[in-house]
């Protein structure tokens, strides 16, 4: 009776009604994985969603986006345009991971964790500290094995003309740039930070400049005809669950709790429910589509 006195309403930038909390997760399920994905896979990241909903949003306090720079969201609408005539079988799969999974969320030493989640790794997860600098007990760095055998595509090629890369770097880049340049790496095997003469920067930064696919890159310049060949291993940040990781682990046999406490390391699944104190100010927000 608690859950139906107390609704939380997500607010999405860009949509005009507030969505229930169960409603907008079934949203995000569609919009962030293949709805052929292992049940338990979908379960990991209904949770993951739920969590990170919540927690970005203050308990639907405030709004989120609903693309990349927070979860992406897909509406009812949306879903329909892409899954077509799967739509029907799709919907009911995401539906019910998200049922089975309700109120479930991610919490270290009992607080909503930031749920990070990213497509694809190289192996290993990223740790919080080489992405942000800062080091969060629950996002180090795991094994993330079996992703190759699932994934599309775990490897990338780019090429680009030396005047192109000049024009993503902002600065004049010749051949001996190329041949002088280091790539420092972490532990992870990801890109720390890029060293050539007279330029410094972080494998971040770089990635963003040339909008790789990842942070774990490797660089070759062909001075005869003047193109940088770039390959890629992995597909996003790499902080926290990892995608195509956590429907490989599936695969094996894992459950969506397994999978969850394997990525975010220390922390237990919780049902959420919101105090009396909330429930009394959510009702406000509930007509208040601003």
């Amino acid at each position: 009776m608690h859950e139906e006195l107390c609704p939380v309403v997500i607010r999405v930038e860009g949509i005009e009604e507030p969505i229930p909390l169960e409603e907008y997760v079934v949203g995000v399920v569609a919009a962030e994985m293949p709805a052929t994905f292992h049940p338990e896979a979908l379960e990991a990241q209904a949770i993951a969603a739920r969590t990170y909903a919540l927690r970005s949003t203050d308990s639907g306090k405030k709004s989120i986006a609903a693309d990349v720079s927070a979860q992406v969201y897909a509406t009812e609408a949306d879903r329909k345009e892409r899954w077509k005539k799967e739509f029907k079988r799709n919907e009911k799969k995401v539906r019910s991971a998200v049922e089975a999974t309700a109120g479930e969320i991610v919490k270290y030493e009992d607080q909503l964790i930031s749920a990070m989640f990213f497509s694809t790794s190289n192996g290993k997860t990223e740790a919080a500290k080489n992405f942000s600098g800062n080091d969060i007990p629950y996002l180090q760095s795991v094994e993330s094995a079996g992703e190759e055998q699932v994934a599309p595509q775990v490897e990338r090629q780019i090429e680009m003309s030396l005047a192109d890369w000049n024009r993503a770097m902002g600065n004049q880049w010749n051949a001996d740039h190329f041949r002088s340049l280091q790539l420092v790496r972490n532990p992870t095997g990801r890109v720390q930070k890029a060293v050539t003469t007279g330029y410094e920067t972080s494998g971040r930064e770089m990635r963003d400049l040339l909008g790789l696919a990842s942070t774990d890159f490797d660089i070759a310049f062909d001075v005869t005809n003047e193109i940088v060949h770039v390959t890629t291993t992995g597909y996003g940040h790499g902080v926290g669950m990892s995608q195509y990781g956590a429907e490989a682990y599936a695969q094996k046999g894992w459950n969506a709790e397994k999978i969850l406490q394997h990525y975010y390391t220390g922390t237990e699944i919780k049902k959420f429910n919101l105090d009396d104190s909330e429930c009394l100010k959510t009702p406000s927000l509930a007509n208040n589509s601003k």
